[in-house]
């Protein structure tokens, strides 16, 4: 416990600091979003301490928790925006987790969110969203996991509209290069820099191998093996993953350091440990690879990165003021 509160403490420092040197995203107005910190200062006061609190009951059950609501607030705001539709439960099979992009998303992502939603209504019951809660709890898991901490920014509503078909073609895939990497976050008015940053998520979490074999067994024509794949790293892989490996086998993104939040990740895609071909494209494209070796070189400018365009991840399409509800279930509608 001791060592949590200083890790605390200098999160809070860190996240101040950060604030003077982010430029323009670290004025934390929200710009035209209507977003702010202190949106509940007033209705649900201890509302950070209740998501920390929450969070970190359901890491110290799993650490899966990190990597899995980390994803789930991506995959959340890269579809119509950060409104938790991601969230809502469907008995026909065609709400937007039905779909099969998100077919990879871990139920520990949805229980932490759902947890955390019933702690808050107990205490300021119908203030809160499912959004906003979503927001904070993905900044809690990558601070939990040693990454940087930022001052989140609040007010979003929950969406009304929840549909698989409004999914395809919104997220990355594993088997995407640069240029179709760059189209989805341009597309949300984020940058290739943003792009690079928030890929950075892959140094905690795990894949299954039906998500990257085809780099092993399959590759093209000519090559059964992606040549741009680290050899002794490839064997290692083949060795996890045979070709008729079942759907459950899965391996950790990041082999070096799998449950911290480091920078590790952009130095395995120096050294050719990329796990998925949309990885290992960033360090072998040169539209990416000085950002790649940038963020590299220093972690403390990865962190910056990474806290910017989470900010402006957590800013696009958001709902405000009378738009959407405050759901009080997230796995459905009020109405």
């Amino acid at each position: 416990m001791e060592k949590r509160r200083r890790i605390s403490l200098r999160a809070v420092v860190a996240a101040m600091a950060l604030m003077l040197s982010l430029g323009e995203a670290a004025s934390y107005d929200g710009g035209s979003s209507g977003l702010s910190p202190g949106y509940y200062s007033k209705t649900c006061s201890n509302l950070e301490k209740i998501v920390l609190r929450e969070v970190t009951k359901k890491k110290n059950e799993t650490v899966v928790t990190i990597p899995a609501v980390l994803r789930l607030f991506f995959h959340d705001c890269l579809v119509n925006g950060c409104d938790a539709s991601v969230l809502i439960a469907s008995h026909n099979n065609d709400a937007e987790k039905n779909s099969e992009d998100d077919d990879s998303l871990a139920g520990d992502g949805y229980d932490t969110v759902n947890r955390v939603k019933d702690a808050v209504e107990r205490e300021c019951p119908g203030v809160v969203s499912c959004a906003d809660i979503l927001a904070l709890a993905a900044r809690d898991v990558v601070n939990l996991a040693y990454g940087p901490y930022w001052p989140v920014e609040l007010g979003r509503r929950d969406g009304l509209i929840s549909k698989a078909s409004d999914v395809k073609g919104k997220l990355p895939d594993p088997e995407m290069h640069v240029k179709e990497l760059a189209a989805i976050f341009d597309k949300n008015g984020l940058s290739m820099r943003d792009m690079v940053a928030l890929s950075g998520a892959h140094t905690v979490g795990f894949a299954h191998c039906s998500r990257f074999k085809k780099r092993l067994y399959n590759y093209n024509s000519t090559m059964r093996t992606d040549p741009s794949f680290n050899k002794y790293y490839a064997q290692q892989l083949k060795v996890a993953c045979p070709p008729n490996v079942g759907p459950t086998i899965a391996v950790n993104m990041d082999p070096l350091s799998p449950v911290t939040f480091d920078n590790k990740y952009y130095n395995n895609l120096v050294n050719g440990l990329g796990l998925f071909t949309s990885d290992q494209v960033l360090y072998t494209d040169v539209a990416s690879k000085k950002t790649v070796e940038e963020f590299n070189a220093s972690q403390d400018q990865f962190f910056k990165a990474f806290v910017d365009s989470m900010i402006k991840l957590g800013r696009v399409d958001v709902k405000t003021g009378s738009a959407g509800e405050i759901r009080r279930d997230c796995t459905a509608f009020n109405h």
